[in-house]
Order: structure tokens, then sequence, then C-alpha cells
């Protein structure tokens, strides 16, 4: 059994290093013919253009750092509590009926998010803001924000969850009222699962393509709040099914693979240690 084990890690292993290879050979030839800082800063993107093409993609870099931004914001606060609530709070028949609507929103395909965001977010922010077409960077960052949520409330509950009773029930017996014991004893000590449930929202706003790509608009725009925007993951769904193989643009495609696969990365890396640290300290 120790050898399965170890072959299994082994193949999770040889999987990153295949696709970190892979990326790295298809996309370094677009980064050296574009070049790295016009590649990385340029603000144009006009792949298609068969004159004067362009392949700047700091529009999509900005663009994916804002909206997830925007998502964590909204969502990790409204999942944090809603763990606290169904962890600490919530009576049993309400606990009951709220988790498997949380396991059902796990289970709704994307698609159906921008779908649902497409026909009902949109429309309202066209009305609402007053502006040409809703689907903007506000409609995708809201959109993440409800996909986050059941990575975040289900894991941070699970943390929560875990604490010891006796942390909890020293500080009631020291006179702190259970809302002071849940915020300041049991989440300080679920910090670690917490910021997990956070790593794993991150990832998956970062990642998602189909969704986005319904009510963000799919323009290469500099973000703004009520604009169409591109995110990397939209830039490679909406051009590699057209994009010549073997040619520049769908090179380019590759680069933003790449990119994209060593920005999650790199979080990964520096949240990780982070949470080390802090479980060191």
């Amino acid at each position: 059994m120790k050898g399965i084990f170890m072959v299994c890690g082994f193949i999770a292993i040889a999987f990153v290093l295949l696709i970190t290879v892979y990326l790295i050979i298809s996309g370094l030839p677009a980064i050296r013919e574009v070049g790295l800082i016009d590649f990385l800063f340029g603000t144009r993107w006009d792949s298609a253009n068969q004159t004067d093409p362009a392949y700047g993609i700091l529009p999509f870099i900005l663009t994916s750092i804002y909206g997830t931004a925007g998502a964590i914001v909204i969502g990790v606060p409204i999942g944090f509590l809603t763990a606290v609530f169904l962890a600490k709070v919530a009576p049993q028949p309400v606990a009951a009926v709220i988790r498997p609507a949380v396991d059902l929103l796990a289970g709704i395909p994307s698609v159906v998010y921008g779908l649902v965001g497409m026909m009902v977010l949109v429309p309202w922010i066209r009305t609402t803001f007053d502006v040409p077409a809703g689907d903007s960077l506000l409609a995708a960052i809201v959109v993440l924000a409800v996909m986050i949520l059941p990575s975040i409330i289900s894991v941070s509950e699970t943390a929560l969850k875990a604490v010891p009773k006796e942390y909890e029930e020293a500080s009631l017996a020291l006179g702190a009222t259970e809302l002071e014991t849940y915020f300041r004893v049991t989440a300080p000590a679920a910090k670690s699962g917490i910021a997990a449930a956070v790593v794993l929202g991150v990832g998956r706003a970062i990642g998602e393509a189909m969704a986005i790509l319904m009510v963000a608009g799919n323009v290469a725009n500099m973000p703004s709040l009520l604009s169409s925007v591109k995110f990397l993951t939209t830039a490679i769904a909406g051009e590699m099914s057209y994009a010549a193989v073997g040619s520049l643009q769908r090179n380019a495609l590759y680069s933003i693979g790449l990119v994209l696969f060593l920005f999650i990365m790199c979080i990964n890396v520096f949240l990780n240690v982070f949470l080390k640290r802090n479980k060191e300290g």
C-alpha cells in the first residue's frame, strides 16, 4: 500500500510537470517573437488583424486581477459569515435546509451561472446604470462571487467545526459572549482552514471561463467596472477555436495560458508560505 500511495503521489507530480513543460514549450515562441515587455505590458490586443496584429495582454491581466479581487471581496465575507451561521448558530432544521442548497450551488454547471447572469444580471445592470450594454466587469464579479461561495462555505464550516470545544468553553467561562467567542476564539483557531477556503475560491475565480465569457462582453478593453472586458481565460476560450495551428495567434494563446498558469502558481506558493509561517508561529 505504501508503494501504491507513493506511485499515486508521483503521478500527480508528473502531471503538473508535464503541463508546465508543455506550456513553456508552446508559449515561449510567441513571447520571443512579440517581446516579453510588449506582450506583458502592451495595451492593445488584435490578434486577428492581418495587416497590423497586436499581442498585448495587460488588459487581460488587470481584468483578471480586478475580477478575482472583486469576487473575493464580495464572496469571502458572505461565505465566512454563512459558515459561522451553519457551524455555530443555526438550529439543526434550518442548517439541514441551507446545507443542501450550498451543495446544489457547487453542483450547478458554470454555463448555467453564465446563462442566468446573461438573462437576469446583464439586463439589470444595463437598466440600472443606463449603459448601452450590461455585459461588464461588474457582472463578471457578481457571477464569480456567487460561484466561489460553495467552496468557501463548505471548507470554512468544516474548519470551524474542527476547533476543540474546550476553546469555546474556556472563552465562555471567562465571560465572553457567544458571538465574541465565535469571532475572537473559534475563527482565529480555524484560520488555516478558512485561508484554504479562500485559496480554493481564488483558484475557482481565476480559472473560470465559460460563465465569464457569457456576461463580461469579451472585448479587449482596459478594465472598467461598467465596460465590456476580457479575462485571461476568456481570451483563450474565445479565440482558440479559429486560431490556425502553428500561427502566431495560436502560439500567443498558449503564451496567455503560460502566464495564467504561472500567475496561479505564484498565488498558491505565496499563500502556502503565508499559511506555513502562521502555523509555525
